[in-house]
């Protein structure tokens, strides 16, 4: 083989490794599900993609990003957990979750209800599977706030409501610790056994649960 050949060909892989990192730097990531915290729509063994363009360009080596668009209630997102450290745990995991309070909300949940700016939201692709309905000085699984979300930062839970560890708990996520939203699931199989492979999830996509504001009402 000529070294005009080896050459021809460190060329095309070098540019393939360069187009491959600007994608995963700027566009697309993938990412993998560990828990069932977002179940019934994402559950173990999910292999998912999310956008990373949506909400900003990160400009490389530094903490500064061109904001594009900010989330809003009811998308799916992934983020770097912003109190790895509170927690002792790994300072780069990500954790997924929808996005229920956007800056200046009132959030309020009233035994398994969650209420935004004293109105229901209703998302159908949550649940609390719980017949137990447990008190603010017990939990705050099922009674939480009112809390108003601060500026640059969200409220997010999981759609497990009775198993997910999110922001009832731990507190706001800021903008800066955003990693994208989730939109496609491109891959599934049992974790547990890596020969089941659920492919009738395939390219499955990721669904919002909007609020429009017109839920009722609280008397808070």
């Amino acid at each position: 083989m000529s070294k005009h050949t080896l050459w021809g060909y460190f060329k095309a892989i070098a540019v393939a490794v360069i187009i491959a990192l600007f994608f995963r730097t700027f566009v697309v990531q993938a990412f993998k599900i560990p828990s069932g915290s977002m179940e019934p729509d994402l559950v173990p063994g999910d292999h998912i993609l999310v956008n990373k363009f949506i909400y900003g360009v990160r400009i490389p080596f530094t903490k500064f990003t061109i904001p594009v668009s900010r989330p809003r209630t009811g998308q799916v997102i992934v983020f770097k957990f912003p109190y790895a450290k509170r927690y002792n745990l790994h300072p780069g995991i990500d954790f997924i979750k929808r996005v229920i309070g956007t800056p200046g909300d009132k959030i309020q949940i009233i035994d398994n209800k969650v209420y935004i700016n004293n109105r229901l939201y209703y998302c159908k692709y949550a649940r609390w599977t719980s017949r137990k309905i447990l008190p603010p000085y017990n939990s705050p699984r099922d009674n939480y706030g009112p809390v108003t979300v601060p500026k640059g930062e969200l409220f997010v839970m999981g759609d497990n409501r009775d198993n997910s560890w999110d922001s009832r708990y731990w507190g706001f996520v800021p903008y800066r610790d955003i990693k994208g939203q989730a939109f496609m699931i491109y891959f599934s199989w049992n974790p547990k056994n890596h020969f089941d492979i659920y492919y009738k999830r395939f390219f499955s996509m990721i669904p919002d649960c909007s609020f429009n504001g017109e839920g009722k009402m609280t008397n808070g």
